[in-house]
């Protein structure tokens, strides 16, 4: 049995306050603190790389668990903003790291619906393999293609990386997994001469329609209903989004997680990183997660906790 047993997560120190720019890009307050939910967004130092993010959060990760190094078996990299074109960033952390000649590497790239995705791949591909030890890391360092001046990205995306240990000693596992994409409107959230533009309303009305649809078809298949699950943790795009789902879904704010007022959207990095705040409480038995953006794709899973598998 493959799962979830433990997260690390980082955040770089640097900070930028939206309030430092409200008048600059014409905020009111209210929109910030209910719109954005985004008081400050986390910056990583210039000379900091993706690959660097993701050895701070295997850092993070070790001060909660003992990993040994000599026996991890693969180590993924979720990211689309990689230190270089080649080689694949997983290969650049192997071997800052100093991880064994004989552990599989590769990255994936996939954005806000990264995480799950990977956790689905690497997963499978790890039971396939017999392995039992496996490195996770979400690094997607958006200051790298944020346009400064561009109010619809420059007060959201934040930097941040996560390191998910999955081992054959688990607290949480993954029993159903759901997955969609809408290719033909991928270009409402791209990368074009090496800046990131979004269509901010097309994006929110992608998620509004197609994840409370995907929640329910996630639960339908796993034969439970939204009153089993004990938390909700949907990719972190704004505060916004989350309510909105939270209302459509009919679900207790209680339990919607909501974590990225003081770093912003961390992009794959934001369901881990929500995800390891909430794992250590035991009353956490089944909890459902969604990314979802960049694509314009989707996935949700629903965890169990080991005790109940």
């Amino acid at each position: 049995m493959i799962g979830l047993q433990q997260i690390g997560c980082y955040l770089p120190e640097r900070r930028l306050s939206n309030y430092d720019r409200r008048e600059e890009f014409g905020f009111e307050e209210s929109f910030i603190e209910e719109k954005l939910g985004v008081r400050q967004i986390a910056l990583k130092a210039e000379d900091e790389e993706t690959s660097d993010l993701c050895v701070r959060a295997f850092e993070a990760l070790v001060g909660k668990v003992p990993v040994d190094r000599s026996c991890v078996e693969t180590a993924v990299v979720v990211t689309q903003n990689p230190d270089v074109n080649i080689p694949h960033t997983s290969a650049i952390v192997h071997g800052k790291l100093g991880l064994p000649e004989s552990c599989a590497c590769f990255d994936i790239s996939l954005g806000c619906s990264g995480f799950v995705h990977a956790l689905s791949v690497v997963t499978a591909f790890m039971k396939d393999n017999g392995f039992s030890t496996g490195l996770l890391f979400t690094a997607d360092p958006y200051s790298k293609i944020i346009d400064p001046d561009d109010r619809t990205t420059s007060a959201l995306f934040g930097d941040g990386a996560t390191c998910t240990l999955l081992s054959d000693r688990p607290l949480y596992v993954a029993q159903c997994f759901t997955f969609g994409t809408i290719g033909k409107d991928h270009q409402q959230l791209t990368c074009v001469d090496g800046k990131l533009r979004m269509n901010g309303r097309a994006i929110f009305n992608f998620a509004a329609r197609y994840v409370p649809k995907d929640v329910d078809t996630l639960l339908e298949r796993a034969g439970l209903a939204l009153e089993d699950i004990d938390l909700f943790v949907f990719h972190q795009g704004s505060k916004f989004i989350v309510d909105t789902l939270t209302k459509r879904l009919g679900l207790d704010p209680i339990k919607v997680v909501f974590d990225m007022r003081d770093y912003g959207n961390t992009v794959s990095s934001a369901v881990p990183m929500a995800l390891a705040r909430e794992m250590k409480q035991a009353n956490r038995r089944r909890i459902v997660i969604c990314g979802f953006g960049v694509g314009l794709a989707w996935s949700s899973a629903l965890l169990e906790r080991a005790s109940l598998v």
